[in-house]
This record gives C-alpha cells, sequence and structure tokens, in this order.
C-alpha cells in the first residue's frame, strides 16, 4: 500500500464556534460579488440533476453567466428522477420529536460516525428551507386530508419527517428545478448545451503559479468533436459511480468519468469503499439484464420482510412448487423484527441488506436463484384494506407487477439487495471546493454529508441543499476577487493541450480493434466487484479483485471491440469511455477498502464483526476520511491522505437498532 499522510485541518475550512452557529457565522462573514461583476463571470455546471440543476438555476438568478451541460437530450432526463421514495426535512410537523438536531444526529448515526460533523449539521439545517422552496416551485407533495404535507418514516429513524410525491418524488422535485432553470434560460442567464459530455478539466496556472480551474473539453455525443469551453470555475453535478458493478439501480448513462478526470488532474477521491447496497430491489433474473430496478423504500413502512423458518420450504419455494402466500403465519421468521426490535423493518440500509444476505446464504431464499426474500403486505391491506394501500403504493405495486408479472396484493413481493447510492465521492471542504481551486463539486459526485450509509430520503436532500443552499454562498467566497480576470480565451493553449490529450484517448480506443464488446467486459467487471469488493469483504478477496481488476484492465487495453467510427453517434464509444473510467474506480474502491480494516455502513469487512454479525468499527484507528491522491498512473497505488474526524456535539457509540 502506498505511504500516508495526514491532511492540515485549516484545508477542510470548517469555520469556528459552535456547531449550531457555524453555517450562520460563515454567512455572515463570507465575501459577496456586487451584482455588477456577477454579470461578468462564468460558472461551468457539469450535469443537471438534483444538485446540477439547482445549481445552475439558483447561480443564474443571482445574476452569473452560467454554462450548464448534460449528457441527455434534456436536463429533465437527469437519473434524480429515479428516486422514488422521499426527501427528509426536519419540519416536525406531526410532533413526534424531530428536530435539526435529530436529523443530523440520525444522519450521522447512520453514517456510522464517518462523516464531517459541520457538513451534516447544514444539510439538517438547510433541509426545511428545501421543502419551502419546492412547494414554492409547486411540486406536489402528497398531503393529508386537511391540506397539510403528508409524510412517513424510512430507514434508520424513529420519526416521520419523509416528504413524498406520488409517482417519483426525484421526478417532481427535477421538474420544480428544471422550471427554476428554464426561467434563467429564457432569461439569457442559463445557457443549456445538451447530448455533450464532460471529458477533460482544463487547469491554467494565475498570475502566482497556482492551477485553477478555467474550462472543460465536451464531447458532442451526436457529431463525435470535440468542444471548449471556459469559465472561472467549475461545478461538477455529475452523480456516483455505482455502475462500476454493471447491474446496479442507476440509469444505464450514469457513470463516474468526470469525478475520475478531475482525480486524475489532481482533484483527491475521499472515501470510495462507501458503496450503499440498496435492500428493496427486484432481484436479478437471469443473466442478459442490463439494469435493476428499484423499488422505493418506503415499502418499508408497511411491508413485513421475512423468510421460511424451515429450510425445506425455502427449497421448494426455490424449486417454484409453492407460493410464499401458502406458507401459513407460524413458519415465517420475520428476522429483522427478531433481530432488531426498536427498528424492525426500519432498520438502516446496510443492516437490512447484510441480514437479507445473512439469510440466503444459509439457503433460506426465496426465488429459483436463492437471492431473494418476501417483502410482505397481507398484514397491512387487512389492518388498513386494499384501497388505502393502493393509494399509498399502487404505482409501486403496478411496476413490479408489470416486470415480475406477480400481483403484490395476492402474493409478497420478492426483494434483493443492489448497488444504489455510492457515499464516496471526490473530496471537497466546507466550502465544496474540491483540492483543485476554482474546482468544485456537488451532489452525490462528493463524499461529503452521510459517512460510510446514506439515511433513505437523503439523497435529494443532499442535491438540492449543495445547489439551492450551500454553493450560492461558497461559491462567492471563491470568485469575489475573479472578476479582475478577463473571460479566458478558448484559444490559449492549454485548452488546446487537453483536447489534444482527449483526441489521443479516444483514437486509442478506437484502435485496439480487438473481439471483445464493451458490455461483456463491463459485466466481468461487475461480477468481480460485486463478488470481492461488494456486501461483504475480506482482505484475501479485496487483494484477488484488485489482481482479476489488473487482468481486466489488460484485456480492455488489448481485446477491445468498438463498432462504428470516431465521427458521428456512436453510443458503443461513449460506453467504452466510462468503461476504462470504471475499471479504475473498481480498484479505488477495491484500495479503499483494503486499507480501512474495520466494518462501518456500507463498507464491511467480515473480518471486523461483532459476534451477532453486526459492523464493528474501529474509531481508534480509523475515524478518518480515507482521501486518495492520484499518482499519475492506474498501474501505480494512489496515496492515502487521511483527514481526521473532530467531533464536539456527538458522542461516538456502538449503533445500536434493537432498543
Amino acid at each position: 500500500m502506498a505511504t500516508e499522510n495526514i491532511l492540515a485541518p485549516e484545508l477542510s475550512k470548517i469555520p469556528e464556534g459552535k456547531l449550531a452557529e457555524k453555517w450562520t457565522n460563515y454567512k455572515a462573514h463570507q465575501k459577496l460579488v456586487n451584482p455588477a461583476n456577477k454579470r461578468k463571470l462564468d460558472i461551468i455546471v457539469v450535469g443537471s440533476g438534483l444538485a446540477g440543476g439547482a445549481a445552475a438555476a439558483t447561480l443564474g438568478e443571482l445574476g452569473f453567466k452560467v454554462k450548464c451541460f448534460c449528457i441527455q437530450d434534456s436536463p429533465r432526463r437527469a437519473h434524480s428522477i429515479a428516486a422514488q421514495g422521499g426527501i427528509n426535512a426536519a419540519k416536525n410537523y406531526q410532533n413526534d420529536g424531530d428536530s435539526v438536531y435529530r436529523l443530523f444526529y440520525d444522519t450521522i448515526k447512520g453514517g456510522d460516525y464517518r462523516a464531517r460533523e459541520a457538513n451534516v449539521y447544514r444539510l439538517a439545517e438547510v433541509s426545511n428551507n428545501i421543502i419551502d422552496q419546492c412547494v414554492a416551485q409547486g411540486v406536489p407533495f402528497a398531503r393529508e386530508y386537511g391540506g397539510t404535507l403528508a409524510n412517513r418514516s424510512f430507514g434508520g429513524a424513529q420519526v416521520s419527517r419523509t416528504f413524498y410525491a406520488k409517482g417519483q418524488t426525484g421526478q417532481q422535485l427535477l421538474l420544480g428545478a428544471y422550471s427554476s432553470l428554464n426561467r434563467q434560460i429564457q432569461k439569457g442567464n442559463v445557457t443549456m448545451y445538451a447530448r455533450r459530455e464532460m471529458q477533460d478539466v482544463v487547469l491554467i496556472k494565475d498570475e502566482k503559479g497556482v492551477e485553477r480551474a478555467r474550462g472543460i473539453i465536451v464531447r458532442n455525443l451526436v457529431t463525435g468533436e470535440l468542444e471548449r469551453y471556459s469559465a472561472h470555475c467549475v461545478i461538477i453535478a455529475t452523480g456516483g459511480y455505482g455502475n462500476a458493478y454493471f447491474l446496479s439501480t442507476n440509469a444505464m448513462s450514469c457513470n463516474g468519468s468526470a469525478a475520475i478526470q478531475i482525480y486524475h488532474k489532481g482533484a483527491m477521491f475521499a472515501n470510495p469503499c462507501y458503496a450503499q447496497i440498496h435492500p428493496t430491489c427486484i432481484p436479478v433474473h437471469g443473466d442478459i439484464q442490463s439494469k435493476l430496478t428499484l423499488m422505493s423504500e418506503s415499502l418499508r413502512n408497511d411491508g413485513r420482510i421475512w423468510v421460511p423458518k424451515k429450510l425445506e420450504d425455502a427449497k421448494r419455494l426455490q424449486r417454484g412448487e409453492i407460493k410464499g402466500h401458502q406458507i401459513p403465519e407460524e413458519d415465517r421468521d420475520y428476522y429483522l423484527e427478531r433481530r432488531y426490535p426498536a427498528f424492525g423493518n426500519l432498520v438502516p440500509r446496510d443492516v437490512a441488506s447484510r441480514a437479507a444476505k445473512e439469510r440466503c446464504d444459509k439457503g433460506y431464499g426465496v426465488n429459483s436463484t436463492g437471492l431473494a426474500v418476501f417483502l410482505d403486505f397481507d398484514d397491512a391491506i387487512k389492518r388498513l384494506g386494499k384501497a388505502a394501500v393502493a393509494d399509498k403504493y399502487g404505482n409501486l405495486f403496478q411496476m413490479y407487477q408489470k416486470i415480475t408479472d406477480d400481483n403484490p396484493y395476492e402474493t409478497p413481493m420478492m426483494i434483493y439487495p443492489a448497488i444504489h447510492y455510492t457515499m464516496g465521492g471526490i473530496w471537497v471542504d466546507y466550502e465544496l471546493q474540491t483540492s483543485v481551486k476554482g474546482l468544485f463539486c456537488a451532489g452525490e459526485a462528493n463524499f461529503s454529508d452521510h459517512g460510510a450509509n446514506r439515511l433513505g430520503a437523503s439523497a435529494l436532500m443532499q442535491g438540492l441543499a449543495d445547489g439551492y443552499f450551500v454553493l450560492p454562498y461558497t461559491i462567492q467566497n471563491y470568485l469575489a476577487d475573479q472578476s479582475i480576470w478577463p473571460r479566458i480565451s478558448t484559444d490559449a493553449p492549454e485548452f488546446a493541450e487537453v483536447e489534444k490529450a482527449t483526441e489521443e484517448r479516444i483514437q486509442k480506443l478506437m484502435n485496439i480493434k480487438g473481439k471483445r464488446s464493451v458490455d461483456s467486459i463491463h459485466k466481468e467487471l461487475g461480477h468481480i466487484c460485486w463478488e470481492y469488493i461488494g456486501m461483504g469483504r475480506t482482505k484475501e478477496g479485496l487483494e484477488k479483485g484488485i489482481k482479476l481488476i489488473d487482468e481486466l484492465r489488460k484485456e480492455f487495453d488489448t481485446n477491445l471491440f468498438i463498432p462504428g467510427s470516431r465521427e458521428g453517434l456512436n453510443v458503443e464509444l461513449d460506453k467504452a469511455i466510462h468503461l476504462d473510467d470504471f475499471i479504475t474506480m473498481g480498484k479505488l474502491i477495491a484500495y479503499d477498502a483494503l486499507s480501512r480494516e474495520e466494518s462501518c455502513g456500507g463498507h464491511f469487512r467480515e473480518e471486523h464483526q461483532t459476534e451477532e454479525g453486526e459492523a464493528k468499527r474501529d474509531d481508534k484507528n480509523f475515524f478518518y476520511v480515507g482521501c486518495w491522491k492520484y499518482e499519475g498512473a492506474d498501474s501505480v497505488a494512489p496515496t492515502l491522505i487521511k483527514e481526521p474526524l473532530e467531533y464536539e456535539a456527538i458522542k461516538v457509540q456502538t449503533r445500536n437498532y434493537k432498543n
């Protein structure tokens, strides 16, 4: 393993003062950009999901000139639309004991005490503003009979703080952000560039020799041409890297390429091993799937999770001789309720996922592969009536039935964990600036606000918090003295140099002319990642995973086949570029998981567990953010730099969901 260093505390830029006052004090003393100067400043936003869309809209409203880039034909098609379940906020409408502090505490506890206190508290603090903002935009949140906003509980919380919309909450929130974005496009403050993908960032030295992000090289996905764009700073908001595992709940075009490219340019990558396993996904079916379907975690409010008590019942289910509803109540093992009585089916995602894996590993799985458990609504239908259950979950039941041809009103749903959200990401300071000046990162693409395991309904919260209420303040601290810089010409030699390197990379991929499709190699990478860098990790498995990824890298470099030409629309070339970066990403996850000799949240080392099979942290040796610095080549191990975590407000203790 590479050498270790300690990150200087001041680099994190955590404000002084009491936790509850840090953000207020920061805003009171931040630098501002006057309105006339805002018009002189260009900002590039890469990505148009909740984080990127909200940031572009808000910065446009402030008067900055924003260039926003999205991979799809419209920003409305960002991956955020896939989030179904809801968004958290500490409104405490039901008076059940919620507060900003409780939301902060649940989030940092759910993250197994591996996140910065200050960042998480700020997230909880601005959460209430998000709901107000979205209501003002017309987001159709579910409402109670009396007209007030409805909410429900989600995994890892004992209060109802999750706000949701019919259909897919993420889609509705994105439409809200998109309406604000469209206003700014109409006003000329935001220019939208669709069907374009960032290939690299352009760094230019200032008068003191400090490299600053001053632009990007993008590929026009329709024409195949490379294009140059300059700005005074760059924001990366391109989501996570879950598709490294091939089969995940993410949209097909989600990729970690922008993050990997800026990692290659000096931006540190933090906590890559924290990849979240979502417990409620439709299980894998056959071997030709390209995507897994996410089922909303809200289902765990009323659905009860179980497997048969008797091994022979499980075998009969696997052979298709009986259906779940034929197994009598006394022969069912509601294992989450048995193991975690205080939280039951609402334990956090990592706990629920590992518990499902443990039952299936013991042979109690309920589908033909043995890799599924039941999510049963029979009790809820008896208690509430079919109409009430349909009102809450009808759209989800309908989707499930269309995919599986099983009616969840009559027979239990089948679910199994799958890769979903990634808590690791580009390292950022309190201002969301990376270790490269002028380069910012927002939403799932950064590491900052969750730690080892994200509680349900926090992704949308982080994306919108970063975009609406954090970046618009913090970026001004950077831009306040940047208006003295003239607009940078894309004719600068630095742009030409990066464009040339990008073209050479593309040509290299096109020239391999091997025999294997991109998908076949990506599938193999996914198998390696799931098998050796998945839910349960061991030292031997991770070392083997790294070795297998190195072998796959050679296969990719020598035997890749990309049909078509370099020019024009070429989806296979797009996928090959992503796969090149996913291979780097898979290895980075393994390096981080190997270095972290403990279990916490989404990272579970089988050597480090309690007698009851729970995650066993080592706070003495691993109470830090693991930041990885690129050393010039993927063949060279990156350097680990540790950012120590300091807690003032919370006593760090063993997570407990039993009582």
